[in-house]
């Protein structure tokens, strides 16, 4: 890593494969496209912007992307990855209890935004700014959320006996992507690990698990 955070390739003379270098170049130019855009916003960063933090060339650019949306689309959907590993790493201790896991992955989620105020504007707020393509993109991902929080619930019996279980994750899942969307549009990104308590508590109490343990 280069003191900046970026994705560095050794100096000199290398082993690195030309995939390797490719695949490294294309990494500082999302790493880039999510800090250019988490400091000027979608609109005003342009492709010189992204090349003068990833000290990439224009041309490698061009290699590898059509245009700036095109890159910002898989900048966005390398975040989303990694957002969401950190939620499935929280919930792989399949011997703790559900709400247990449950709020170690909205703990650990809520931490990963508050370290990078940039990329979480990047993620939360600047896809709006993009057009119908990032939107859709945008929902596909939250529907990976509710997928991955859907199979951690359902198996509490409890959950499974709502009215709507199916509208139940979905409600929670964009509950919670409104709060957090809205702390960072204040700018209170810092705050973000503060709503985990509220919020698990919120869904014990529709469980009904306030004094029960999973």
């Amino acid at each position: 890593m280069d003191s900046d955070g970026f994705t560095s390739l050794p100096r000199g003379r290398h082993k690195l494969t030309r995939e390797q270098v490719a695949a490294s170049q294309r990494e500082r130019l999302l790493q880039g496209m999510t800090q250019a855009v988490g400091e000027k916003g979608y609109a005003r960063t342009s492709v010189a912007d992204v090349l003068k933090r990833a000290r990439v060339s224009r041309e490698t650019f061009y290699e590898n992307f059509t245009d700036k949306q095109a890159c910002f689309l898989a900048a966005y959907e390398a975040s989303a990855e990694r957002y969401l590993r950190v939620v499935n790493d929280a919930l792989a201790a399949h011997d703790a209890p559900v709400m247990a896991r449950l709020e170690g992955a909205l703990r650990d989620y809520l931490r990963e935004l508050a370290a990078d105020a940039g990329a979480a504007r990047t993620f939360l707020l600047e896809i709006y700014a993009v057009g119908p393509a990032a939107t859709a993109l945008r929902y596909r991902v939250q529907d990976g959320f509710i997928e991955v929080i859907d199979g951690l619930l359902a198996e509490d019996e409890r959950f499974r006996a709502l009215p709507d279980p199916a509208f139940a994750v979905r409600m929670l899942v964009g509950g919670i992507a409104s709060l957090v969307t809205g702390q960072v549009a204040m700018g209170r990104h810092a705050t973000l690990p503060r709503l985990c308590g509220p919020i698990v508590a919120h869904v014990k109490s529709l469980l009904g698990q306030n004094h029960v343990r999973t």
